[in-house]
């Protein structure tokens, strides 16, 4: 074995055993989507005396997030995006009423007279009374009535005693009478003796002693019913700097300091999430061992290997999403399965290439001509998966929401599917096809010969190009049926780029559309949109409601389906709404302009035409189908456009890469039947690997559930369409346009072609 092959192994071994450790021992990071929850949205906005912006936010954040811990919930979340946005991710909370009244309600930080101290709070108290566990932990304070309210606090900063170097502090501003008040309640406590209760002053935020400091003994007698006078006053202890500054932070946004509204509101029941990892790792299993059973009936021992290749693929794409910590969502787990079709494409791209090589004498030996393969398909590979990364990279980047997660995964997929298939696939397949077992029965080897499809192909020799014009007719046609239905139908636009309220419940006794549009109505809502979806689930769109309207209408369909479990629950403000669509948009828009950018200096002008074309009718094919039949057009249904550019982009890569290899190699010849002759050679690696990529979209589409069903929809269409696209209107579009603005002929690389078939020169190192 040569030292490139050793160091290939190695590298494979050394990448199959970090990523099954981590398989082993990292726990991967859920999505509400997947387990279950309530997921609110805040936006902080500009109150008449102060700016909201990213410290404002952070302090309304440290609040919100003690009231989060108050509400008990297991590994909440609250996190910052942008400068006014504070994201909050509930697991299991099911109840938005309950999370929303917690989460969003004024804060209230009162200042209170400590009068005594107890060991237990009275099982009776009396009337006014107030007892609360002392922050110190020694028992329960008895507080007098609140003196004031955070309102009269105007700031409080976490400070180091520079000049006399005693430790850490808590600087307070006091504005309007709040300096009255505060010396009042300091100068009281003041003429008490020193370590008595009574000396000190408890600061509570929401019914919760946050700190109850006695007032300073040093000011001894000249403080007792005079207090701390002025606006300022410090609150001295043995704080460390992130103890200071979160009580700082505390006492001071513990009112608030900027009003904050609800923009987006998403609850998941746990039967969805529970539903949808199950059904999604049913139909990822049956679609993978389908692929799997398919490549090794088309591709025999080397199969086998991409087989084994795809597996490692697994491992290192759940790996690498653990060890980054990146959050798996449903769309992302779609695009983890999906972006298996790229792993098989790759392998069947070198494995067609390995047949050309072998059957055609190019190479000596089974070993030589499958490393020829990986070399020759290798430009093609790079092309594809650079386009697919393009987009999915731009999802993260451009777009939001569950998109984001899967442009990650789909990133990570690539790169994983690259690494499998350049790397594990070839280490594995370069060894057992040069086994002796294997050189005794070439066949065996899966590279020996062409397929069945190749075979026909040559046998037949369609002359597709002599129909140029004709094919772009049927394309023609397409777009414009396709573009009416959008015209006539409309897009149904999914709540979250029009802003409202989406409520799914599962009924126990199946009811009809009619019955719950008129359950609906008589709740107080006859223009709501009312739709079935799945066996026993009802879905209903309205315009902008509160949770206690939404489960107004849950009641409603509750009383004639017996009972009316929660499924999904999402309400999407309208600025949110129309910021999600326009980046959707620009999104879409820099996707297409990037991968066109990229395939104009890798080709001529005259391939990116075709290429533009192709994908105009796969996308507008696609948005014309939902546009006739109806079906939700959503942040997912923008996941699959996206892939879908990528799909067609990549299949179009393929065949201009060997449309240009085959003019330099005849270019005396006209440009039809050379077309003709890439196409043959190309067209049994996009039907294989059209079908793997089907066996994985099938079972999503019948087993994933109802929420990768129209995800599974588009992207059927869109490979289907693509493969037609890619070969029948980019190709003849090429040809036409050629005929009209021919490019000088190239000379041909006959010295590369009589070099490539020298046996000693057939290996890749």
């Amino acid at each position: 074995m040569k030292r490139s092959s050793l160091v290939r192994a190695l590298f494979a071994f050394l990448v199959l055993a970090a990523s099954g450790y981590v398989v082993m021992t990292a726990k991967p990071q859920l999505g509400l989507d997947l387990r279950g929850g309530t997921q609110i949205v805040l936006e902080t906005s500009d109150s008449p005396t102060v700016k909201a912006g990213k410290e404002t936010t952070d302090k309304a954040l440290e609040v919100l997030r003690r009231r989060i811990d108050a509400l008990g919930v297991s590994e909440p979340s609250v996190t910052r995006q942008g400068d006014k946005r504070i994201i909050v991710e509930l697991p299991g909370v099911q109840d938005p009423r309950e999370a929303a009244k917690v989460i969003g309600k004024t804060a209230q930080l009162t200042f209170h007279e400590v009068l005594d101290q107890v060991a237990a709070k009275p099982a009776k108290p009396a009337a006014g009374d107030l007892y609360l566990p002392d922050d110190s932990g020694g028992g329960f304070l008895k507080l007098a009535k609140p003196a004031m309210t955070g309102e009269r606090v105007g700031g409080a900063d976490g400070l180091f005693d520079t000049q006399q170097a005693s430790g850490w502090f808590v600087q307070l501003d006091f504005k309007d009478d709040g300096g009255k008040i505060w010396a009042n309640i300091t100068g009281k406590a003041a003429c008490e003796p020193v370590g008595t209760p009574a000396r000190r002053v408890a600061i509570v935020l929401d019914n919760e002693v946050i700190t109850a400091p006695q007032v300073d003994p040093n000011g001894g007698g000249q403080l007792c019913n005079i207090g701390i006078a002025g606006g300022t006053s410090t609150i001295s202890g043995s704080f460390t700097e992130d103890e200071a500054k979160d009580l700082a932070a505390l006492i001071e946004g513990g009112s608030l300091p900027v009003p904050v509204h609800v923009v987006d509101q998403r609850t998941v029941g746990p039967s969805l999430g529970k539903d949808a990892i199950q059904a999604s790792a049913l139909a990822g299993a049956i679609g993978i061992g389908l692929t799997a059973l398919f490549i090794i009936f088309v591709y025999r021992l080397v199969g086998l290997m991409a087989v084994f290749g795809l597996i490692a693929y697994s491992g290192m794409s759940y790996a690498a999403l653990t060890a980054l910590g990146a959050t798996l969502t449903l769309p992302g787990l779609a695009g983890f399965v999906l972006a298996i079709g790229m792993a098989v494409d790759a392998n069947v791209l070198v494995f067609e290439r390995a047949r050309e090589d072998y059957i055609a004498g190019r190479t000596d030996g089974l070993r030589r001509s499958l490393r020829s393969g990986f070399q020759n398909a290798l430009s093609a590979i790079a092309d594809s998966n650079i386009t697919t990364l393009l987009a999915a990279g731009l999802l993260f980047f451009l777009a939001a929401g569950p998109v984001r997660g899967f442009g990650v995964t789909l990133s990570i997929g690539v790169l994983a599917s690259m690494l499998s298939a350049l790397v594990v696939t070839r280490v594995l397949a370069e060894f057992f096809v040069s086994r002796k077992f294997v050189l005794r029965r070439p066949a065996l080897s899966g590279i020996a010969g062409h397929g069945r499809v190749r075979t026909w192909l040559e046998t037949r020799r369609p002359p597709l190009m002599k129909h140029s014009r004709r094919w772009l007719v049927i394309t023609a046609v397409a777009i414009v049926v396709s573009i009416a239905g959008v015209g006539v139908r409309g897009l149904n636009l999914g709540v979250e780029f029009t802003g409202g309220r989406l409520i799914e419940v599962s009924t126990a006794q199946r009811i009809t559309p009619d019955q719950a549009r008129a359950a609906v109505a008589e709740a107080g809502y006859p223009t709501a949109v009312v739709q079935a979806s799945g066996a026993d689930d009802i879905t209903v769109r309205t315009g902008t409601i509160s949770d206690d309207e939404a489960e107004k209408i849950r009641e409603s369909l509750s009383r004639i389906g017996g009972s009316a479990d929660v499924v999904r629950n999402e309400s999407i403000g309208p600025s949110l709404g129309n910021e999600l669509r326009n980046k959707a948009l620009i999104a879409l828009g820099v996707a297409l302009l990037a991968q066109l950018a990229y395939l104009a200096v890798r080709f001529r002008w005259t391939f990116g035409a075709g290429a533009v074309l192709a994908l105009l009718q796969n996308v507008a094919v696609v948005i014309g189908v939902f546009a006739w039949t109806g079906k939700p057009v959503d942040g997912i249904f923008l996941a699959a456009l996206l892939t879908i550019i990528g799909y067609t982009v990549n299949d179009s890569v393929v065949v201009f890469d060997r449309i240009r290899e085959t003019r330099n190699a005849r270019s005396t010849e006209n440009l039809g039947p050379v077309v003709d002759t890439a196409i043959v050679n190309v067209l049994p690696r996009t039907i294989n690997t059209g079908i793997s990529t089907l066996f994985i979209l099938a079972a999503l589409l019948f087993l994933g559930g109802d929420s990768l069903a129209d995800f599974a929809l588009a992207l059927l269409l869109g490979i289907l369409v693509g493969t037609y696209s890619s070969n029948l209107t980019a190709a003849p579009l090429l040809v036409e346009l050629e005929k009209r603005y021919p490019a000088p002929p190239p000379r041909p690389k006959t010295k590369q072609r009589d070099r490539d078939s020298e046996p000693d020169r057939g290996a890749v190192v």
